[in-house]
């Protein structure tokens, strides 16, 4: 890092507008907005950086900025120079984004086809369609029974046919040899299907299938089998788009390190249309990656649904300006809290997480390892990390958490809770660390487990003496090292100095994605036992639900979500509660 940028970022103008980081070669590697461009960006330079900033503040050598009248200002001209530059830390959304549709044109004589494009020109457009090849296949189905025009060009006479008419695959509207009124009819009956109105083009195909299998034609049968699974899969997501009538998009942002995951949910009419997810490295934050990344997704204004519902603190209200301004399309923007929208987002944000932590399990973290080993001087490869931290709430719910790491990458199915039960509502950090790592290795001990070639905890030389207490008492004896968030400091026990490393080194970037992990597994687990316990409010605030019975629900079924798959009478039979009290209950929590 130069230390010039530090200085530039101190020499910044305190006005809202866009910065362009550049690095030695001038090449433009990150652009942000900001409403304060001097407090906006000297934060990169703090002390207490994560891995993924320092990692880009490292590549920094100049600053540019530009000024603009007010934020707004800055969100267009940030995304314009995003797109102008392709910086490499920005997300950028490169593949298509949206689910295809069915266009009818309309023309004459309309063509059908599929198209991710919507222009609105009196076209009808049936979709979208998540199963791209499923649209495929019967798109090919049409073209086998319906003599439709499939040129691309504009409709104008000729004096002889095209190709198509000779092979049968066109009616030959160019010549006249089909009338208006003919070919009206075949559109009709495409439409007829796609909007729900008639199935006779299934049952044709099925009574095609059965004649083929009865002739023992299984080839013709198999391909007959194939057009029937596709329209039946059409038939189930039909529907005309209007982009407008109750559309809602759930989206949700993952991270982890420089690896990001989008997860969409679209839904339609009521009805989840498709989900998607997409992949990225960048180095911004959850809020400002996720604001860019919907910025970027509907900038062409064509599939913006009535609401969006976020998974992060997003400026809601400076988007939806955009959106309206703009794109010409009022959205409503929302971080819920509770109720359905939180769980469908939910729902998102948990194909988001496992999606990310796949890719973080194909990353090949070995040379990392090995430089790891060298700095922290020790005899073996450190393939076999365990780290712990404690997460706690004013002395309530505090909890432990303990994350694995194997060859470099998480192993989520070897992560743990641990419910600490000895302090009686005090808050002692320390304490709380010998209880979890006295546990779960006195549990390894007994189930004669491999132990971890290191230990970590987030924290400093009292962690680690608290740690080392645990293990002591069991006679195990392993590397422990401690990381204090601060400076990113590693601390050993004992006497031994604290090893300050460059924020850039490989060795040091597994131990913070060891510390992240832990820390949000620890803080996850934590936020669902304060939710646990805001059910059980919120339940008893429902007429009919007092302590007893808001306690034989939970215990029965466990959460909210799992109480709303239920009917009444499920409910009122399980529960052991009148059918009109759990008509509330449901009622209350759909809400």
């Amino acid at each position: 890092m130069s230390e010039s940028a530090r200085m530039q970022a101190r020499e910044l103008p305190e006005s809202p507008g866009c910065y362009l980081m550049k690095n030695k070669e001038g090449v433009v590697i990150y652009v942000g907005k900001a409403k304060n461009l001097k407090r906006r960006v000297t934060s990169y330079f703090l002390p207490n950086r994560n891995a993924k900033t320092a990692a880009l503040v490292e590549k920094i050598v100049t600053i540019d900025f530009v000024i603009t009248g007010n934020e707004y200002e800055a969100l267009i001209l940030e995304n314009n120079l995003i797109k102008k530059y392709n910086p490499h830390y920005n997300i950028l959304l490169k593949d298509g984004k949206s689910y295809p549709v069915i266009r009818i044109t309309n023309e004459k004589f309309p063509r059908i086809y599929k198209t991710r494009r919507v222009i609105k020109d009196g076209s009808k457009y049936f979709g979208p369609y998540p199963d791209g090849m499923k649209l495929d296949t019967y798109l090919k189905l049409v073209e086998d029974n319906y003599p439709l025009r499939l040129c691309s060009a504009p409709l104008k006479e000729r004096k002889t046919p095209c190709l198509y008419y000779h092979i049968h695959k066109c009616a030959g509207p160019c010549i006249g040899a089909v009338s208006e009124k003919e070919y009206s009819s075949y559109v009709k009956e495409i439409e007829d299907f796609l909007s729900g109105d008639d199935s006779s083009m299934i049952k044709q195909v099925e009574r095609e299938m059965n004649k083929s299998a009865k002739e023992l034609d299984f080839e013709t049968a198999a391909r007959k089998r194939d057009q029937l699974k596709a329209l039946t899969v059409m038939q189930k997501n039909q529907m005309v788009e209007d982009f407008t009538s109750d559309s809602r998009d759930y989206v949700a942002i993952e991270m982890r390190s420089y690896l990001c995951t989008i997860s969409i949910m679209q839904f339609r009419s009521g009805r989840l249309i498709g989900k998607a997810l997409y992949r990225a490295e960048c180095l911004g934050d959850e809020t400002e990656t996720l604001f860019s990344f919907l910025v970027q997704y509907y900038s062409d204004g064509d599939t913006l649904p009535q609401e969006v519902f976020v998974s992060c603190d997003i400026d809601t209200e400076l988007l939806a300006r955009y959106f309206n301004d703009e794109l010409k399309s009022p959205v409503y923007i929302t971080v819920p809290k509770d109720g359905k929208h939180y769980r469908i987002l939910r729902m998102a944000a948990e194909n988001a997480s496992r999606d990310v932590e796949k890719r973080l399990r194909d990353v090949d973290n070995t040379p990392s390892l090995e430089v790891l080993q060298k700095e922290l001087g020790l005899d073996t490869l450190p393939l076999h990390i365990e780290g712990f931290d404690i997460a706690q709430l004013s002395g309530k719910y505090t909890v432990a958490s303990l994350i694995v790491f194997r060859d470099g990458n998480p192993s989520n199915k070897e992560y743990r809770h641990f419910s600490i039960k000895s302090l009686d509502g005090k808050i002692d950090d320390f304490q709380s660390m010998r209880e979890a790592v006295g546990r779960r290795y006195q549990r390894l001990l007994n189930e004669g487990a491999q132990m971890p070639d290191l230990l970590m905890v987030d924290g400093g030389k009292g962690q680690v003496s608290a740690a080392l207490d645990s293990l002591s008492a069991l006679g195990l004896d392993f590397p422990v090292i401690g990381l204090a968030k601060e400076h990113e400091e590693i601390v050993f026990p004992g006497d031994r100095e604290s090893l300050l490393l460059d924020r850039g080194n490989p060795g040091l970037r597994v131990l913070i994605a060891v510390r992240d992990e832990c820390h949000r597994f620890a803080t996850s687990f934590n936020q669902r036992m304060r939710s646990k316990e805001a059910s059980f409010s919120l339940l008893e605030s429902i007429d009919g639900i007092g302590p007893a019975r808001s306690k034989r629900i939970m215990q029965k079924y466990g959460s909210v979500e799992a109480i709303l798959s239920l009917s009444a009478s499920e409910l009122a039979k399980g529960a052991s509660i009148p059918e009109t009290v759990a008509e509330r209950v449901l009622h209350k929590l759909s809400f």
